[in-house]
């Protein structure tokens, strides 16, 4: 086995590489597909919808499930999963002050057996394979209409003076300071006693309505009211309070980590308040759910925002650019991604438009366009399916190379530094190459992971086009390129990038000549 060590800079190239290898740069060519892109999926466990399949599942079989899942959408080219850990009063964690849900063992409060923690296994699953995991928490439910079970340490039976009866389901009176401090109590207790990369919260909060139901909180505002004009507007202050509220209590815990929410799509229509979108929607976050999404990302107590835009471009009432339009404008420099309804697709959608096999592959261009930072699709199930060979177009085009995902410079912006003692070997299966860890950075962080470039010598390196990137290691300090072929030369650079995904300036190039039995430097 021949070894070939990391030679000197070759200045020009290298100065090219360094100045690239800025990530946070916003500043990229058109021509090149994306560098940086948050691409997610929803994992949802109410109702068994994603997972697990069946509330009846063994352990054992609800890990392969998880697994499954993991590498499907790995290999469809997305770096992270929001996971439903709390469904409706419950718990799909160990660590947890509500009971066991009843999706994952069959009976709300029933412990699993053999015991075991699904979210420190998805954790350490998810982390192995390179995607972020964010800890999905429904806030306001306390007992789901398609509940068959309830524990008797369900919150509503603990606290019923706590709990709001609407449409078949238990849920939180957000009007009550005891009610705002048990959920950022419980949320907090989530992020300090698992690693997860970010707390995420959906559009659930007051209810959407429902014909011939009442909100029953009039004593609540009589109480707590009395500063209001009117009870509108207290209610959207109880959920300002409560968002501000998990947001102080969460970079309090860790400044790193990421809390987002993803509100219904539509903040207020612009026929009633100049500022919101060129939409007649039915229905806003802000008027009808007194969620005053567009404020929580205005005041900087959210780390992005991805609404859900579960609407066609062609639905006149909400069309859908006119929405990714609205909130391109309105993120106010947080990361903005858009929520896109791949349930949606196919032909039995009242929205025909959903038939088109280009209505989301459009959507997904027309985002980039407006630089939106990324998608979250709705949900994994629905991916699974490939309706009109939608992920077929994601596999072979869109997420065709990888993306690393966008930094958040107002929570880390120090990169790691470089790795060091780069090495290639030849090996019967192909070119080995290894490194050293880097030194630690000025904000104590380390390496997370590494980006692998590969250039040919014709080539101008560049860390802004990832066509070049032929690896990401997230274990270790090797990676082999089994793509190497006998009498060719190439280029190497690898990078270090940090939990928060800076990347650091690059070690190389390592210039090599495959040979049939030996490598040699250029």
């Amino acid at each position: 086995m021949k070894k070939i060590k990391n030679i000197s800079f070759n200045t020009i190239l290298s100065f090219i590489l360094l100045v690239a290898c800025r990530a946070q740069s916003t500043e990229i060519p058109p021509e090149y597909p994306p560098k940086r892109e948050f691409r997610a999926v929803w994992i949802a466990t109410v109702d068994n919808i994603d997972w697990p399949s069946s509330k009846n599942l063994s352990p054992q079989l609800q890990r392969e499930e998880y697994t499954n899942l993991l590498d499907f959408h790995k290999k469809v080219g997305m770096n992270a999963v929001f996971v439903q850990v709390r469904a409706a009063g419950d718990a799909f964690y160990a660590k947890s002050p509500e009971p066991w849900s009843e999706w994952l063992t069959g009976r709300q409060g029933r412990q699993p057996f053999p015991l075991w923690d699904p979210m420190e296994f998805m954790l350490q699953e998810t982390h192995k394979r390179g995607l972020e995991f964010h800890a999905w928490l429904n806030l306001n439910r306390l007992v789901h209409k398609s509940s068959t079970s309830v524990s008797s340490d369900n919150i509503s039976n603990k606290h019923p003076e706590w709990i709001l009866s609407y449409d078949g389901y238990k849920l939180f009176n957000f009007g009550l300071p005891e009610v705002r401090q048990f959920i950022t109590d419980m949320t907090v207790n989530v992020a300090r006693n698992y690693d997860v990369d970010g707390i995420h919260f959906d559009d659930y909060f007051y209810p959407y309505a429902a014909a011939g139901q009442v909100i029953k909180d009039d004593e609540t505002f009589r109480k707590y009211g009395a500063d209001f004009d009117s009870k509108a507007d207290w209610r959207r202050h109880n959920i300002d309070l409560l968002v501000k509220q998990i947001h102080d209590a969460l970079y309090e815990l860790n400044p790193r980590l990421k809390f987002g929410i993803s509100p219904f799509g539509v903040w207020r229509n612009r026929s009633v308040d100049p500022k919101g979108s060129n939409t007649q929607g039915g229905l806003s976050s802000y008027d009808d759910l007194f969620a005053d999404s567009r404020k929580w990302v205005k005041e900087g107590w959210v780390d992005y925002i991805a609404p859900q835009i579960y609407f066609s471009s062609g639905f006149k009432k909400v069309p859908f650019r006119n929405m990714v339009d609205w909130w391109a404008e309105n993120s106010f420099g947080r990361h903005f991604y858009v929520g896109l309804g791949a349930y949606r697709i196919g032909p039995t959608d009242k929205d025909t438009n959903w038939a088109n096999p280009l209505e989301l592959p459009n959507q997904i261009d027309y985002l980039r366009q407006q630089q939106s930072e990324g998608a979250i699709f709705f949900s994994s199930r629905s991916l699974k399916n490939n309706q009109l060979g939608f992920v077929d177009s994601l596999q072979q085009h869109y997420f065709r190379y990888p993306a690393l995902v966008p930094t958040m410079p107002w929570k880390d912006h120090t990169p790691p530094l470089s790795p060091k003692r780069l090495k290639a070997t030849l090996m019967a299966t192909g070119l080995e190459l290894t490194w050293e860890q880097p030194d630690t950075a000025s904000d104590g962080d380390r390496a997370r992971y590494y980006v692998i470039y590969r250039f040919h010598p014709d080539q101008t390196p560049t860390a802004h086009d990832p066509r070049n990137i032929i690896g990401i290691c997230y274990e270790g300090e090797h990676f082999m390129d089994d793509r190497v072929k006998a009498g060719e030369k190439y280029i190497y650079y690898i990078t270090a990038v940090d939990r928060l995904h800076n990347e650091g300036r690059p070690i190389g190039p390592l210039r090599v000549e495959v040979q049939e039995h030996r490598l040699l430097k250029f």
